[in-house]
């Protein structure tokens, strides 16, 4: 499960808190390289609660913690994507592209810097998700597992 001694891809999502209203952008590495900027739904996490006391469906951010990786086929976007599996009060979570916290229901956005610098957008999304799954998919079929901290 995980430990310390085991080959696997370390990916963490470094949350920048900027007292932002409906998103929370970050940035996601792997294996402590960056690999991309990210995109979320607010933060609305309280300490000692459980997920059903703050969380809004589709508009909340996964809780801190760390979480197994997977690449399968999503039923929704009908293609295999990453999905954070056992994530508390939290179903079908993946890392995706897309541009705005109304894209995300909950999911992890990945983008690249497009120049754009507009507030809550992220933009190249789709050559991230593709440098993404790589990542990952490379890390599979070298027989390591991926674990994402979310920080």
């Amino acid at each position: 499960m995980g430990g310390k001694g085991a080959l696997m891809l370390e990916l963490k999502l470094e949350r920048e808190f900027r007292k932002t209203k409906g998103y929370t952008a970050g940035r996601l590495l792997a294996n402590g390289k960056f690999l991309c900027h990210t995109l979320e739904d607010e933060v609305r996490e309280q300490d000692g609660l459980p997920v059903e006391k703050w969380k809004i469906h589709g508009e909340t951010a996964i809780p801190r913690g760390r979480y197994r990786v997977v690449l399968t086929m999503s039923p929704r976007f009908k293609r295999v994507l990453p999905e954070v599996l056992n994530v508390p009060g939290f179903t079908g979570i993946r890392i995706h592209r897309g541009n705005t916290a109304e894209h995300t229901h909950g999911c992890i956005l990945v983008g690249l810097p497009d120049g754009n610098g507009s507030d809550g957008w992220l933009g190249n999304s789709t050559p991230a998700e593709s440098l993404v799954i790589r990542t990952i998919r490379d890390a599979i079929n070298t027989g390591q597992q991926v674990w994402l901290e979310v920080k």
